[in-house]
Protein backbone atom coordinates (compact mmCIF):
# COMPACT_ATOMS: atom_id res chain seq x y z
CA UNK A 1 0.00 0.00 0.00
CA UNK A 2 2.88 2.36 0.79
CA UNK A 3 4.32 1.88 -2.71
CA UNK A 4 0.92 2.55 -4.27
CA UNK A 5 0.42 5.74 -2.24
CA UNK A 6 3.91 6.94 -3.16
CA UNK A 7 3.26 6.23 -6.84
CA UNK A 8 -0.05 8.11 -6.76
CA UNK A 9 1.48 11.09 -4.96
CA UNK A 10 4.38 11.23 -7.40
CA UNK A 11 1.98 11.19 -10.35
CA UNK A 12 -0.69 13.61 -9.08
CA UNK A 13 -2.29 15.61 -11.85
CA UNK A 14 -3.44 18.36 -9.52
CA UNK A 15 -0.33 20.06 -8.18
CA UNK A 16 -2.27 22.98 -6.69
CA UNK A 17 -1.90 21.59 -3.18
CA UNK A 18 1.02 23.18 -1.41
CA UNK A 19 1.52 20.82 1.49
CA UNK A 20 3.83 23.22 3.33
CA UNK A 21 0.94 25.69 3.73
CA UNK A 22 -0.73 23.43 6.31
CA UNK A 23 0.07 23.39 10.02
CA UNK A 24 -1.19 19.86 10.62
CA UNK A 25 -1.98 16.65 8.82
CA UNK A 26 -4.86 14.80 10.47
CA UNK A 27 -5.98 11.41 9.16
CA UNK A 28 -9.63 10.39 9.39
CA UNK A 29 -9.63 7.97 12.32
CA UNK A 30 -11.08 4.48 12.46
CA UNK A 31 -12.99 3.34 15.51
CA UNK A 32 -10.74 1.20 17.70
CA UNK A 33 -12.85 -1.91 16.95
CA UNK A 34 -12.52 -1.42 13.19
CA UNK A 35 -8.80 -0.72 13.55
CA UNK A 36 -8.43 -3.95 15.50
CA UNK A 37 -10.30 -5.85 12.75
CA UNK A 38 -8.36 -4.32 9.87
CA UNK A 39 -4.98 -3.98 11.55
CA UNK A 40 -4.14 -0.64 9.92
CA UNK A 41 -5.61 2.73 8.99
CA UNK A 42 -4.84 3.65 5.40
CA UNK A 43 -5.29 7.37 6.16
CA UNK A 44 -2.51 7.11 8.77
CA UNK A 45 -0.29 5.34 6.25
CA UNK A 46 -0.91 8.19 3.80
CA UNK A 47 -0.17 10.69 6.59
CA UNK A 48 3.14 9.05 7.39
CA UNK A 49 4.16 9.23 3.74
CA UNK A 50 3.24 12.93 3.49
CA UNK A 51 4.93 13.66 6.83
CA UNK A 52 8.18 12.15 5.63
CA UNK A 53 8.01 13.50 2.06
CA UNK A 54 7.13 17.11 3.02
CA UNK A 55 8.46 17.33 6.62
CA UNK A 56 4.99 18.01 8.01
CA UNK A 57 3.40 17.61 11.42
CA UNK A 58 1.13 14.55 11.60
CA UNK A 59 -1.38 14.28 14.44
CA UNK A 60 -2.90 10.81 14.12
CA UNK A 61 -4.50 10.81 17.58
CA UNK A 62 -5.89 14.37 17.61
CA UNK A 63 -9.19 13.43 15.99
CA UNK A 64 -10.95 10.44 17.47
CA UNK A 65 -13.86 8.35 16.25
CA UNK A 66 -15.99 7.90 19.35
CA UNK A 67 -18.94 6.08 17.78
CA UNK A 68 -18.72 2.74 16.03
CA UNK A 69 -20.56 3.49 12.80
CA UNK A 70 -21.80 1.25 10.03
CA UNK A 71 -19.41 1.19 7.06
CA UNK A 72 -20.44 4.04 4.76
CA UNK A 73 -20.24 1.84 1.68
CA UNK A 74 -23.15 -0.26 3.02
CA UNK A 75 -25.49 2.72 3.35
CA UNK A 76 -27.60 4.71 0.89
CA UNK A 77 -26.36 8.24 0.21
CA UNK A 78 -28.90 10.01 2.45
CA UNK A 79 -28.12 7.77 5.44
CA UNK A 80 -24.37 8.41 5.30
CA UNK A 81 -24.56 11.92 6.77
CA UNK A 82 -26.77 10.70 9.61
CA UNK A 83 -24.40 7.79 10.21
CA UNK A 84 -21.46 10.16 10.74
CA UNK A 85 -23.26 12.67 12.96
CA UNK A 86 -21.41 13.08 16.28
CA UNK A 87 -19.06 10.19 15.47
CA UNK A 88 -15.88 12.24 16.02
CA UNK A 89 -14.30 14.42 18.68
CA UNK A 90 -11.11 16.44 18.96
CA UNK A 91 -8.91 15.21 21.79
CA UNK A 92 -7.31 18.59 22.61
CA UNK A 93 -9.07 21.63 21.17
CA UNK A 94 -6.19 23.96 22.00
CA UNK A 95 -3.95 21.93 19.67
CA UNK A 96 -6.06 22.79 16.62
CA UNK A 97 -7.00 26.38 17.49
CA UNK A 98 -6.04 28.73 14.68
CA UNK A 99 -4.42 25.93 12.66
CA UNK A 100 -4.79 25.15 8.98
CA UNK A 101 -5.44 21.44 8.70
CA UNK A 102 -5.19 18.98 5.86
CA UNK A 103 -7.61 16.16 6.60
CA UNK A 104 -6.54 12.84 5.04
CA UNK A 105 -8.52 9.84 3.86
CA UNK A 106 -8.15 7.13 1.27
CA UNK A 107 -11.46 7.39 -0.64
CA UNK A 108 -14.04 10.17 -1.02
CA UNK A 109 -17.54 9.06 -1.91
CA UNK A 110 -20.33 11.37 -0.70
CA UNK A 111 -18.18 13.56 1.54
CA UNK A 112 -20.16 12.75 4.69
CA UNK A 113 -17.13 11.56 6.66
CA UNK A 114 -14.88 14.43 5.57
CA UNK A 115 -17.61 16.99 6.23
CA UNK A 116 -18.29 15.72 9.74
CA UNK A 117 -14.58 15.61 10.60
CA UNK A 118 -14.11 19.14 9.24
CA UNK A 119 -17.16 20.38 11.19
CA UNK A 120 -15.76 19.02 14.47
CA UNK A 121 -12.28 20.45 13.79
CA UNK A 122 -13.71 23.89 12.91
CA UNK A 123 -15.93 23.81 16.00
CA UNK A 124 -12.76 23.18 18.04
CA UNK A 125 -11.12 26.29 16.61
CA UNK A 126 -9.31 25.23 13.43
CA UNK A 127 -9.05 28.22 11.11
CA UNK A 128 -9.26 26.14 7.92
CA UNK A 129 -9.79 22.48 7.09
CA UNK A 130 -9.17 21.08 3.61
CA UNK A 131 -9.40 17.48 2.52
CA UNK A 132 -6.95 15.29 0.64
CA UNK A 133 -7.83 11.82 -0.63
CA UNK A 134 -6.11 9.29 -2.84
CA UNK A 135 -9.24 8.27 -4.76
CA UNK A 136 -12.74 9.46 -5.52
CA UNK A 137 -15.51 6.94 -5.99
CA UNK A 138 -17.49 7.42 -9.18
Amino acid sequence: MVNLFNFLLDNMQNHEIIFASYDLLIPVPLHRNRLRQRGFNQAVILGNILKKKYQMSLQSKMLQRIVYTHPQVTLPVKARKINMRNAFKVKESQSVEGKTILLLDDVYTTGATMNECARVLKKSGASRVDGFVIARAV
